[in-house]
């Protein structure tokens, strides 16, 4: 007991001593006896490194690492430059999670703020905050915003991705508010329900763009009506789509908020991640999480400070709309040094490229018999239904060492290309299942 905690055996008799007790058994007197552990915990004994590193290069041998991906669905794989990697993996910024004596950390707080900047700069909003969790908790963070007394009812695309909704699903019923699933119509948001729906307790509505089938939703459109409902406009926009698509402010939203894993960090079996978030003036002040503001010291030098809300947590925590208080520190960190090393036209490269091609292999599929449902426009996700199963395609790729679409269910299929997938990956895809359509 107490193994590896650097206290001697008589330093801990001295302790129980002063606090009246003779033993550690008498700590645990009021702990019924039919709950206390009897005996040694039924765990291994312990291993040396070399053990240790054998058994986890074995678990490791068991992953299966595809080289070609054509799966997108919330994480999506896209070239990441060498320098993200090389500045990220300094010690002192992979060490820094969460600068928890801010000030002090000024280095890490300037790569916040600028973070924040460049967040701002692709969103067209006016504030950002530090970063949350991921993109799903971003999501449910900034309906969570948009709340007021008497408007506590939130209505979601049902074009959104599943996971986002059970997250937002999750807040609301903590949080009280009332939520609404929208059905989706032909991969889009029904407008006809959405406007059925809308009442003066709406506070407000969430729309994914681009949706999680891939398609452009009528984003402007649903902003004006939801604006006219007197409720606020979040929407939930995939950030490599921003290097060709308009920013969120331009379609009149409220909150932009997002999932940042396309900008720099890798798919990592589904993690860390981080979620972007980003807002209007108005909205500023019900903005959760940490927000780093540049200032001067009394010596006139720039410095940096957490600014605009009580340090930590909020102190009345009865109003406060979030518990988040902490940020991905080193996530953000690798998000601005992506973004600065691809610039404008890089971003605007990789998007342009990424939605090109899944064009290409949309148009090639549907030649062999794989329909594209998409109607509407769409970035770089599209569905495809067959009547060859789904399983049975992507048994086939996989063969071949090809991860394929994402199955919606037993003949639709989920497709994402991005700019690091080759014209003979996709034309290799096409080879297969023209044999897999003839058989």
């Amino acid at each position: 007991m107490g193994g590896y905690v650097p206290n001697t055996k008589e330093q801990r008799l001295d302790m129980l001593k002063a606090i009246g007790l003779s033993s550690m058994e008498d700590l645990f007197v009021d702990i019924p006896q039919e709950v206390r552990l009897k005996g040694e915990l039924e765990i291994p004994q312990g291993k040396s490194e070399l053990e240790v590193k054998r058994e986890m290069e074995d678990l490791a041998g068991k992953n299966r690492v595809f080289r070609t991906i054509f799966r997108g669905a919330g994480a999506y794989r896209h070239y990441i430059p060498a320098a993200v990697t090389s500045i990220i993996s300094k010690e002192n910024f992979l060490t820094a999670y969460t600068p928890y004596q801010a000030e002090v950390s000024q280095g890490i707080l300037q790569s916040i703020f600028e973070y924040q900047t460049m967040i701002c700069d692709l969103t067209g909003m006016d504030a950002s905050n530090a970063s949350v969790y991921d993109g799903a908790s971003a999501a449910a963070e900034g309906v969570a915003m948009c709340r007021e007394r008497k408007r506590a009812k939130a209505l979601i695309s049902g074009a959104t991705s599943p996971y986002v909704i059970q997250t937002i699903q999750t807040y609301c019923h903590g949080n009280g508010m009332e939520m609404e699933v929208i059905p989706e119509k032909d991969g889009k948001t029904d407008w006809e329900k959405l406007k059925a729906r809308l009442d003066s307790g709406t506070a407000c509505v969430y729309i994914q763009h681009p949706n999680f089938y891939g398609n452009l939703e009528d984003a402007k459109e649903i902003g004006e009506l939801t604006h006219e409902a007197g409720a606020k406009f979040v929407m939930g926009v995939n950030p490599i789509s921003l290097g060709m698509l308009k920013t969120p402010v331009e379609y009149g939203a409220d909150v932009a908020v997002g999932e940042g894993q396309p900008l720099g960090l890798p798919l990592a079996f589904g993690g860390p991640y981080i979620g972007f978030m980003a807002c209007t003036d108005k909205m500023m002040r019900r903005l959760p999480g940490r927000i780093v503001g540049q200032t001067k010291d009394r010596n006139g030098k720039t410095g940096y400070v957490l600014t605009l809300q009580a340090r930590e947590q909020h102190i009345r925590r009865e109003k406060a709309s979030s518990n988040i208080c902490s940020n991905q520190a080193l996530c953000a960190l690798a998000v601005t040094v992506y973004l600065s090393s691809m610039g404008n036209e890089g971003l605007r490269e990789a998007a342009l490229q990424s939605a090109s091609k899944a064009h290409y292999l949309s148009k090639e599929l549907e030649t062999i018999g794989y329909h594209t449902e998409n109607q509407g426009t769409f970035f770089h996700e599209f569905v495809t239904t067959s009547k060859v199963s789904a399983k049975e395609t992507l048994d086939a790729l996989e063969a071949q060492g090809i991860l394929g679409g994402y199955p919606l269910d037993e003949h639709r299929i989920l497709w994402c290309c991005t700019e690091v997938n080759t014209k003979e990956e996709m034309d290799d895809v096409i080879r297969i299942l023209k044999e897999v359509q003839s058989c």
